[in-house]
């Protein structure tokens, strides 16, 4: 359930007229509903209450500082990728022994940074990853508590590029190749071998390949405590799907209940790292109608949002529900939404049914919430989306848009001495 629903034929963001914002504060424009937010929270948390678990919330989702706030207050940990994430983090409240580090590529200085903060383990996702651990570990004469990932090789039935549980993916290691790892792992004495992660994808929409995932940890499991391992922590990822058009996917309470059911048995606290299933629904983005346009019987709606605003349409090839933020009556037409960018792949839907639109209309991109602002760009030199909170008839600007000034902020020093280099 959101709490961007139509009162009087107008479209609202909780107790607000979404055009009043939009009229407020300029198009495109990220809108967040916080009741929303702390809803899904509540109700994924609460799905797990019946065993020892940590909700870490996957800031790769939605890393808006109020928005990370808002669930540090409801009791979140956090779930990162990145030293910028972890900066995020840190800043929002989020305390650092609620933070899981995940992540192919953790750079050294990376490492330090969380070792200093203090966060509760690593995602470890290579040999070659251990190692560094453990050196950086031993330099500042701490411990690094350590998961390994495992790739269980189990089909998410998902969109190829948000699968990450094949053996054909880039994260994880193989189980043989984790039995070894797990072993050096104990010979390392700056590293503490305590969790079992894997995350085999996003957008699911069945139960079916998390329970395969956690029947082959289960026996992995095993074979770790044959080796003396002992395992406090595992740690299922997220992955969760929501509804964009017609997905049926499973309650969180669903999925509570066949974890907790599968768990019955194992001494271990459970991690979670949902990201789309706590951010997707709680947020839109809105857009202005520039143009409107026929070619040859082809309709196009030209509006001020691109794939730079929101990329997934041209990447994944994903749905988003476009409505006006006036519903208005009318026969309606099949078109093209596409935004201003230079780019023929530059498109928020495709053919799709649209009541009629005109030149200054709002329209509304729903499902805006996770992977929307996060993976935004400035291409073709276009400032990035303001972000706005709404909570009741309350509202907050919780970025600002971006001003041509601070496009070029960081190339002005360049300017001034490229006259060196033309000498």
């Amino acid at each position: 359930m959101h709490y961007f629903q139509y009162k009087n034929g107008e479209l609202h963001a909780e107790d607000l007229p979404v055009e009043a914002l939009a009229r407020e504060y300029g198009t495109p424009l990220y809108i967040y509903s916080a009741t929303t937010l702390k809803r899904h929270y509540r109700a994924f948390d609460s799905a797990f209450s019946g065993i020892p678990h940590l909700t870490c919330y996957s800031v790769k989702a939605n890393s808006n500082l109020s928005l990370l706030r808002i669930l540090a207050r409801e009791g979140a940990g956090t779930d990162i990728v990145s030293g910028g994430e972890l900066f995020r983090a840190l800043r929002a409240g989020v305390p650092p022994e609620k933070i899981v580090y995940s992540g192919v590529g953790k750079k050294t200085g990376e490492i330090q940074e969380a070792l200093l903060a203090g966060i509760l383990m690593f995602n470890v996702e290579s040999a070659q990853e251990l190692e560094r651990i453990n050196a950086v570990a031993g330099e500042m004469d701490k411990v690094a508590r350590i998961s390994l990932r495992i790739n269980p090789d189990v089909d998410p039935k998902t969109h190829p590029y948000i699968s990450t549980g094949l053996k054909e993916n880039k994260f994880g290691l193989s189980r043989s190749e984790a039995l070894e790892t797990y072993a050096l792992a104990l010979k390392l004495p700056h590293v503490d071998p305590v969790g079992l992660d894997c995350h085999i994808g996003s957008q699911l929409t069945q139960l079916s390949p998390f329970l395969e995932a956690l029947e082959r940890l289960k026996a992995f499991h095993g074979q770790l405590a044959d080796m003396g391992v002992r395992i406090r922590y595992l740690d299922l990822g997220g992955g969760l799907g929501i509804t964009y058009d017609e997905e049926e996917p499973p309650h969180p309470a669903d999925l509570g209940r066949a974890l907790v059911k599968a768990l019955q048995g194992m001494d271990v606290t459970l991690i979670l790292e949902p990201g789309r299933v706590i951010a997707g629904n709680t947020g839109i983005l809105v857009t202005e109608v520039q143009y409107t346009k026929t070619n040859e019987g082809k309709n196009f709606v030209i509006v001020d949002a691109g794939m730079n605003d929101l990329i997934r349409p041209s990447l994944y090839g994903s749905y988003h529900r476009i409505a006006p933020v006036r519903e208005r009556g009318g026969a309606e037409i099949l078109a093209d939404v596409v935004g201003p960018i230079c780019e023929s792949s530059d498109f928020l839907a495709k053919n799709r049914s649209l009541p009629p639109v005109a030149q200054g209309d709002l329209l509304a991109a729903f499902s805006a919430g996770a992977y929307g602002f996060v993976m935004s760009s400035q291409y073709n030199s276009r400032p990035r989306a303001a972000e706005v909170m709404v909570e009741g008839d309350r509202h907050v600007l919780v970025r600002g848009r971006e001003t041509y000034n601070e496009l070029l902020a960081l190339e002005e020093a360049g300017l001034s001495s490229i006259s060196a280099l033309e000498g």
